[in-house]
């Protein structure tokens, strides 16, 4: 009998050779980054966070603004940016982080487009409403949540802050 083991970044294989059979057994080592969103806003950062949090619940492991920032040479923020948000983080779930912070005026404004969406996906229909009905308050509904042709129940919408988000539950088949 001859074992043997190969490793390598991506996978592992593992070989038993006896009496002409050969057995091989073959372990994937992928691991995924995660993505999470980070959105900037122009000084109404916190107020954006916390409709958020009233949405999703949770707490925010930490908050920093540009006065925490160390005295750098040539670099001064002034007093009325001081309050503004360098980083804001909000826990979704295990997966997910909600990440933002205001702009810094000295590189301009943010400019808002219809050129991201935020997905959410739900573990249930009741879970689903309640997360669209809460990011939709004030905001334009652009696709009422309802049961779709792909065997989901999905809607989208506009949130106060302009920004998109796409709520989906996928039925258990």
């Amino acid at each position: 009998m001859i074992k043997g083991k190969k490793d390598c970044n991506l996978f592992s294989v593992n070989y038993i050779c006896q009496q002409n059979t050969v057995i091989i057994s073959i372990k994937k080592y992928i691991t995924m980054a995660t993505v999470n969103a980070y959105l900037t806003f122009n000084g109404n950062c916190e107020e954006a966070f916390g409709f958020y949090q009233s949405v999703f619940g949770g707490e925010f492991p930490h908050v920093a603004r540009f006065k925490d920032i160390p005295p750098m040479e040539g670099h001064v923020i002034p007093a009325e940016q001081g309050e503004r948000i360098m980083h804001i983080s909000l826990p979704i779930s295990k997966e997910t982080i909600l990440m933002g912070s205001d702009s810094n005026p000295a590189f301009g404004e943010v400019v808002f487009g219809q050129h991201m969406s935020l997905s959410v996906n739900t573990d249930t229909k009741e879970e689903a409403d309640k997360i669209f009905n809460g990011l939709a308050a004030g905001g334009k509904v652009t696709m009422p949540v309802a049961d779709t042709f792909w065997g989901a129940y999905f809607g989208m919408l506009c949130d106060q802050f302009g920004i998109v988000w796409m709520v989906n539950y996928d039925y258990k088949k």
